[in-house]
């Protein structure tokens, strides 16, 4: 296929899967299989895919800010930090994996983590409160670095894990997590574009078609989601889960 029909493809890709991922996640679930499908390794596209994250998550940081919504600090700095950490070393162990019993795994587990936010009983005494104590963000923390592994490592669904840790661990709204997510994923995104740029992964001119997509389409949900409220957030959540969960059991 001439590049001339390639890039639009890439950057309308990009669109959808930026949205997606800032909403929600599971967009490199997309991705990830395009890139193979156009003639992509599974370790380039791996590597490629992680380009356009990274232009996604610096926009949609900018959309969130633009609507005023605030960080929790120096919590979120933590997190950043071990998960730049953790992104270090997923990076470089990183590798393409096709086992079907893997994706079977992550599918069984996408939709136990939308189950249980979605169905989660909050009373009215904690219900929207947040819960900072010490002890929650040392978890939180201790557990990010190991997202941040996998993060490095594959990057595909970690959206949803993210979603249920902050969630469970700390109870923020969704909005405020998303905010969370894509702040943090640039330190260990970034990482992950350096490794596999030094291990010459990455075909630039695709990331970059990519990226501009996933640039719009964070910048766009961002803003929306803000508007839209937690309870649209839910329902696209659901949506994506299932229709992720679905690719990776059957396909």
């Amino acid at each position: 296929m001439s590049p001339w029909l390639e890039y639009p493809i890439y950057v309308v890709v990009g669109m959808f899967t930026g949205f997606l991922n800032t909403v929600a996640g599971g967009g490199s679930l997309i991705s990830m299989p395009i890139l193979i499908f156009m003639g992509l390794p599974g370790t380039v596209a791996n590597g490629t895919n992680r380009v356009a994250i990274l232009a996604q998550n610096f926009f949609a940081v900018g959309g969130f800010h633009s609507k005023g919504i605030k960080l929790p600090f120096p919590y979120t700095y933590y997190l950043s930090v071990v998960s730049l950490l953790g992104g270090l070393i997923g990076a470089w162990l990183a590798t393409d994996i096709s086992d079907a019993v893997f994706n079977r795994i992550l599918a069984i587990v996408m939709v136990a983590v939308v189950l249980s936010i979605v169905f989660n009983p909050k009373t009215s005494k904690n219900a929207g409160v947040e819960n900072m104590t010490p002890a929650r963000q040392i978890l939180g923390t201790v557990l990010f670095f190991f997202l941040g592994i996998y993060g490095g490592f594959l990057q595909a669904g970690i959206g949803f894990l993210v979603i249920a840790l902050l969630t469970h661990v700390n109870n923020f709204n969704l909005i405020k997590i998303n905010y969370i997510k894509v702040f943090a994923a640039i330190l260990y995104t970034g990482a992950a574009v350096i490794i596999f740029a030094i291990g010459d992964k990455i075909i630039w001119s695709i990331g970059f078609a990519l990226a501009l997509g996933q640039a719009m389409g964070g910048w766009y949900a961002s803003r929306w989601s803000v508007s839209a409220g937690e309870k649209w957030i839910k329902r696209i959540l659901v949506v994506s889960v299932i229709a992720m969960a679905i690719k990776l059991w059957f396909f």
